[in-house]
């Protein structure tokens, strides 16, 4: 048996219309018997941080850093139109109006489907956030050696 094909996405924004459009990716190219990799970094590791508690930090700076940049997929909002909360609402309920999944769904729905999601500890390292800030559902904690060696076998590689 031939096989699997492989997909990585690097997440590198943690707005809201970015990730949908990765887990979307991720999720049509699982559906389509691919094997799928999604390697959050900088801004994405908002993204895949848990909604509830807070982020201890070792410094000033870093401390400052996780209060101002709490994360949390309920804490997204766009990358344009944002205005103060209205904008991301009225997206959020337009896709209610339509029946399209919300992120947090999205991001269940991959999971199911295998989606290997990959936490970047070089950024975990400068922006001093632990292990403990990130929801369960993260496979693995790695940095970029771990990314490129699943990008080189990657028939399809997207930077988000």
């Amino acid at each position: 048996m031939a096989e699997k094909e492989r997909v990585t996405l690097i997440v590198f924004s943690g707005e809201l219309d970015k990730a949908l459009v990765a887990f979307n990716i991720a999720i049509g190219a699982a559906s389509s018997g691919m094997e799928v990799s999604m390697f959050f970094t900088f801004w994405g590791l908002n993204i895949i941080k848990r909604n509830e508690g807070s982020i201890h930090s070792k410094g000033i700076m870093r401390r400052m850093l996780n209060m101002m940049n709490r994360g949390g997929s309920k804490r997204t909002h766009l990358s344009k139109f944002h205005m103060m909360g209205l904008g991301t609402w009225m997206m959020k309920r337009l896709m209610k109006d339509v029946n399209s999944p919300q992120l947090e769904e999205l991001m269940a729905m991959a999971k199911e489907m295998g989606v290997k999601f990959i936490a970047c500890t070089t950024t975990m390292g400068i922006m001093g956030i632990g292990k403990d800030a990130f929801i369960p559902e993260v496979n693995s904690f790695a940095g970029v050696a771990t990314y490129l060696a699943e990008a080189r076998e990657g028939k399809i590689n997207l930077f988000i």
